[in-house]
């Protein structure tokens, strides 16, 4: 039965294993050892590893790949992406190759622009109020320097701080706006930083303003925190081949598969159901390579998400068009993404990722993972309007199912050569399964 512990972070990570082994497993003799056997030998890895996070009982391992033969920019890639699902990987590596000898995958970035609001309730006149932000605009700016001297050094700091009239939606709500360049660092906790000291500039300052009445003075802010929706901050992925060389299946002309390409395009650009899907399958490889490199996949979900619905719809992260019979597929993304700092410091995995990847900057990093995103949903709309999705994905997970079932190697062997002239599917591979044990 469960039951609620006082001072559970407090205890030794032993402890804290004992009382989830009791509370939680207590008929299962097997399950200390499963939490103990994904510990790192090595115990000052194994030590950083518990830091990272509180109340840390063990490691929770994803599979480390890499996707060859990426060419961007004129330059050659094996992209690193940690991922569970199992068609991934070999996803990206075929569109990889398809497009390696189709002049490869050209980038470039948009804009890097970060932001990050104050959010305050302020009782008085606009009028009023932007007055008062005029007159210390310079203020707020120069109180933060402590924190931004360093980041002004390398080319980066604070862009821009806007007030922001919000009381349309709520009663006596404002937001300072500020916009950011933190260059090869994701920022978080710069901008957060310097947000908080707007914060306080901004309510020391209202105390002493002679233009605001007794009751004005009293701005209350609600919180100070960066977003995670950058529509500034913003890469762009593109391949482009003539028509004549999408010969990519034998069922389909080149010029029948690219008009077939392009209409799969407009049906995620018209329904929210089908732009879901569609973007996860981008999101595969975007995640995937975010995770690899020591970032914030969730972070660059949400703000991905909210740019794909910006214009009141939710719809296609990428597009295509033929024109002059060449065929164009390309994607744009908001993305926000480190180099230095964070895990990219601390994770040796991490490390190792960054430099597969000639120790990319942040925007480099950006374009990278752009491609990623890209690569992938090539990838799947080949297979939805060629063979299927299911072919190519059962035939992964094929492994996994064998797994499922202890299967030995003379076992593996015998069902690998079965399905390559069967479907795939978790009920025929069971009974190929129960069928060939019966024989044996």
């Amino acid at each position: 039965m469960s039951k609620s512990i006082s001072g559970f972070s407090k205890l030794s990570k032993q402890k804290k294993i004992e009382w989830i082994i009791d509370t939680y497993f207590p008929n299962n003799d097997d399950a200390a050892q499963i939490i103990k056997q994904y510990w790192n030998n090595d115990e000052i890895l194994q030590k950083l590893h518990d830091e990272f996070i509180e109340n840390t009982i063990t490691n929770y391992y994803l599979p480390f790949g890499v996707a060859p033969n990426f060419l961007i920019n004129g330059r050659l890639y094996a992209i690193p992406m940690a991922i569970e699902e199992s068609s991934v990987v070999a996803a990206a590596s075929k569109s990889a190759k398809f497009w390696l000898d189709r002049g490869g995958f050209k980038t470039k970035i948009i804009s890097t622009t970060k932001i990050g609001q104050v959010h305050f309730l302020f009782n008085g006149a606009y009028e009023k109020l932007n007055s008062f932000f005029k007159s210390i605009k310079h203020k707020l700016i120069d109180d933060a320097k402590p924190i931004t001297q360093n980041m002004d050094k390398r080319g980066g700091g604070i862009l821009d701080i806007e007030l922001r009239d919000k009381t349309q939606g709520l009663e006596n709500y404002y937001q300072l706006h500020a916009t950011f360049e933190t260059l090869d660092a994701m920022g978080a906790n710069f901008i957060n930083s310097c947000l908080e000291q707007f914060a306080s500039t901004l309510k020391h300052q209202a105390e002493d303003f002679e233009g605001f009445d007794d009751n004005e003075k009293n701005i209350q802010v609600i919180m100070s925190i960066l977003s995670n929706y950058v529509p500034d901050c913003l890469v762009r992925a593109e391949v482009n081949c003539p028509v004549a060389e999408l010969n990519e299946d034998k069922n389909l002309s080149a010029t029948e598969f690219g008009t077939k390409f392009i209409q799969a395009l407009k049906i995620a650009e018209l329904d929210p159901h089908r732009a879901v899907t569609h973007n996860k399958g981008v999101m595969n490889g975007v995640d995937a390579v975010v995770l690899a490199t020591g970032n914030d996949f969730r972070a660059i979900e949400a703000g991905v998400h909210a740019f794909a619905a910006r214009n009141g719809n939710y719809t296609s992260l990428t597009h295509a068009k033929i024109e002059n019979s060449m065929f164009s597929f390309w994607i744009e993304l908001p993305m926000a993404l480190g180099t230095v700092g964070g895990l990219t410091n601390l994770h040796p995995l991490v490390k190792l990722a960054l430099e597969m990847l000639h120790h990319p900057t942040a925007k480099e990093l950006m374009q990278i993972v752009a491609v990623a995103g890209l690569a992938q949903n090539f990838a799947a709309i080949r297979s939805l309007i060629t063979t299927g999705i299911q072919e190519g994905h059962m035939k992964m997970h094929l492994m996994n199912i064998l797994n499922q079932f202890h299967a030995n190697e003379e076992e593996r062997s015998a069902i690998v050569e079965h399905f390559k002239k069967n479907v795939v599917t978790h009920s025929a591979v069971v009974e190929a399964i129960n069928d060939l044990r019966n024989k044996n």
